[in-house]
Parts: C-alpha cells; sequence; structure tokens
C-alpha cells in the first residue's frame, strides 16, 4: 500500500510540477539514497531505476556470497544456502543482485521518504520559479486578478504561480475584480522565508517605457530610444525621445496617425497625459520642449547651480505650472534643472503696476508668496482664477479675497 502511496506522489510530481527530466531524476535519487543511508549506513551496493515517463522505480542490492555463517555485513554479504533459494547456481564470491522492496523499509521510513521528496521538489519549485522572474525584472506580464485585498491584488500568471501587486505600484485610479485581465511590469524579485516573492508595478518608469516598445515598433527595433522618462503615475508623463534615422519623426511614431498609437498606452494607464518631446542636448531648447505646452518668452540658465529662470506672458504661467504643479515639476526632473517661472513685466502696459506697490496694504511675506509662484504685477495675479490662486499660494480663501479686492481697486 505504501509503494502504492509513494508512486501515486511521484506521479503527481512528475505531471504537475514544470521541472526538467534530468532534474528530477537526480532529484529522486538522491532522496532515495539518502533513506538507504539512514537505513543501511551506505549506499554503495545499491542501484537506483528510475522511470520518469511511467512514475515508476526499482531498487537492487548487491551482495557477495559467503560460507554459511560467515556473514560479517548482512548489507553486504549473503549466505550461500540463501543466495541458492534466489537461484541454486550461485558459488561462494559471486554478486547476487535482488530487488529491495519498500516493505522492507517499514512505513516509517516511506512516510518520511515521501515528506523528503515533496519538500525537495517544492524547494526546487520554489528555485525555478526565483530564477524565473529574476530574469525577468523590467519585462511586462499578463496575469488574472485571483484575489483583492486592501493593500495588494494576488495576480496568477499563465502557469498559475503566485505574483502581488501592492497598492503602492497601482495607479490610483486602477480598480480591479477577481478574474479581471491585468498588465504589470516585474518590479521586484526577492526570497522572504524561503519563499519567492514577485512584485509587480504598474507606477515603475519601466512599465511605461514597455508599453512604449509595444506600441511603438521603431523603439522596439532601435530606430527610436527613449532618453529619459519622468511620470506622477495616473496623472503626468514626459517623455524624450531621439530618433536615430533622420527620415523618422520619434515624436510623429511615437503618437501615431491621429494619437492612434499612445491612445492605446494613455489607456492602460488610466488616461494619463503624456507629452512626447524630442531630446535635444541644446539646454534652452530641451527646456521650452520639456515645459510645453506652455510657451516661453526668454530663459536664464545658471549652469553651476543647475538652475533655469523662466519667462512667461501672464496668460502662459498657469501652462508651465500644469494642474497641480505637475507640468513644471516633471520638467524640473526631465531637464535636470530646477525651474522658477516667471511672469514678463508687462512693459508695454503702462498701466499695470508693480507688486511690490502694495507693501502699505499687503503685508511683505504675502507679497513674497505672490512673487513665488511667478506674479510680480498686479495685472498677473488678477489673471489668474480664483480657485487656481488660493490652490498655488496655499493662502487662507479670505485673504485672497481681500488681495484681490485690494489689487482690483488700483484699476477702478
Amino acid at each position: 500500500m505504501e509503494n502504492l502511496n509513494l508512486i501515486d506522489s511521484f506521479l503527481e510530481f512528475k505531471e504537475l510540477k514544470n521541472i526538467d527530466r534530468p532534474t528530477m531524476m537526480s532529484v529522486l535519487e538522491d532522496v532515495f539514497r539518502s533513506m538507504l543511508v539512514k537505513l543501511y549506513g551506505s549506499d554503495d551496493n545499491f542501484d537506483i531505476i528510475i522511470n520518469i515517463d511511467k512514475g515508476d522505480f526499482v531498487i537492487y542490492r548487491n551482495r557477495e556470497v559467503v560460507e554459511d555463517g560467515a556473514v560479517e555485513d548482512p548489507n553486504r554479504q549473503i549466505s550461500l544456502s540463501d543466495a541458492r533459494k534466489i537461484d541454486e547456481d550461485y558459488e561462494v564470491g559471486e554478486e547476487v543482485t535482488s530487488e529491495v522492496s519498500l516493505s522492507e523499509f517499514g512505513r516509517r521510513a516511506i512516510l518520511a521518504l515521501r515528506q523528503n521528496l515533496t519538500s525537495r521538489i517544492m524547494e526546487l519549485e520554489r528555485n525555478n520559479l526565483y530564477s524565473k522572474y529574476k530574469d525577468r525584472i523590467g519585462e511586462i506580464i499578463t496575469g488574472e486578478v485571483y484575489q483583492v485585498w486592501k493593500k495588494e491584488i494576488l495576480v496568477l500568471d499563465d502557469e498559475g504561480n503566485e505574483l502581488v501587486l501592492p497598492k503602492s505600484e497601482q495607479i490610483p485610479s486602477d480598480f480591479y475584480r477577481k478574474g479581471d485581465s491585468i498588465r504589470a511590469v516585474v518590479y521586484k524579485v526577492e526570497m522572504r522565508n524561503n519563499t519567492p516573492q514577485i512584485i509587480l508595478s504598474r507606477t515603475a518608469n519601466a512599465f511605461l517605457e514597455r508599453l512604449f516598445e509595444l506600441e511603438v515598433p521603431e523603439i522596439f527595433d532601435g530606430l527610436i530610444t527613449i532618453k529619459k522618462l519622468v511620470r506622477i503615475p495616473g496623472e503626468r508623463a514626459k517623455v524624450a525621445v531621439e530618433s536615430y534615422d533622420e527620415r523618422v519623426d520619434p515624436v510623429g511614431a511615437c503618437v501615431g496617425m491621429k494619437g492612434s498609437r499612445i491612445h492605446g498606452i494613455v489607456r492602460e494607464l488610466r488616461n494619463e497625459s503624456i507629452d512626447v518631446i524630442n531630446y535635444t542636448t541644446n539646454t534652452q531648447l530641451f527646456i521650452q520642449r520639456a515645459l510645453s505646452p506652455a510657451k516661453i518668452t526668454s530663459i536664464k540658465i545658471d549652469e553651476e547651480n543647475k538652475r533655469a529662470e523662466v519667462y512667461l506672458k501672464p496668460s502662459e504661467v498657469s501652462l508651465a505650472i500644469g494642474k497641480g504643479g505637475y507640468n513644471i515639476k516633471l520638467a524640473s526632473q526631465l531637464t535636470g534643472y530646477e525651474i522658477d517661472v516667471y511672469c514678463e513685466s508687462a512693459a508695454e502696459d503702462e498701466e499695470d503696476v508693480s507688486i511690490d506697490e502694495f507693501v502699505d496694504e499687503i503685508d511683505e511675506w504675502i507679497i513674497d508668496v505672490l512673487k513665488g509662484i511667478g506674479c510680480d504685477t498686479a495685472k498677473s495675479v488678477l489673471e489668474i482664477p480664483f480657485d487656481e490662486l488660493v490652490k498655488r499660494t496655499d493662502l487662507e480663501e479670505e485673504t485672497v479675497k481681500e488681495i484681490i479686492r485690494i489689487l482690483k481697486s488700483e484699476f477702478e
């Protein structure tokens, strides 16, 4: 009965576990030999024949024939009378090969053997899974949502392996139910308590990069390269691309006809706005492109401190800063320069008044806050919508209302 149970266990591993034939043979033989060493003290005189295809095995023991009463080591020697029970032609000095039945090992040894076999196969599987995904870090995989928890999602790959997508690696607007298909990039692979933990990510820059490779054949083929990529997941991303072929427009190739290529990426990223710009080594031009869609009037660059002062018309300031300040933040990350935005003084507009002129009516620290968001004149403040002004200055609504009242009174 134990023999059948062990063979059933063996067959189960053969059919269900994704382990190559030579490795399986080696593991099984090691398990059997370790059991023989425990029982007999040595495995030198045993032959183990394993049939992987049938899920069966046979153990043979080789013993030397000695005179009756001269047996010193029952494991290695057999008496002449016992040998002749197997075959009458045996003589002293010859070698007898006999099959060892599992029943000879005893129930406890068979259970230990099965447990050892199970643990070795599981360990092998864990190592295989770790190695497989360690080599796939940065690759996109498609899986099925198996379980949704508060802090993470359990995903199954096409082989039934468990992968984890933590909440911190999900796009804020991501929403999944059990059974949904999901795409993510392999972010980290680590061993925790001797178990491989495969962490996925949809917020990593590598995820957006791989999506571009899938949607834009020119990037996959190497005609266009992504020089730098920055993103705020679910909100906005900026991608600087360069073409190695003068005939290929890198921005046009990435966007596609009527946006056909980039629309698929935007949908996958939950409507994340993506700005694709031409990469250039000209710092001034690169900063100008990075701040698009805002149109810049002039730029002053401090190479030593990696700072850039950007001057724009009042109407362009809000475009340069962007919703929630995302545009200027990403432009700084993309270019590597700390960007300060200033409103261009409208010299030709004689009616406009410098914000410093209101120092008697508005506290000096408030004037500094207004200058900090690029507003140097009264009209540049008044041109910004009320809600936007509250958000950007982080002042109380009543304070902002009072500022607007004071500034408006100047022009009445």
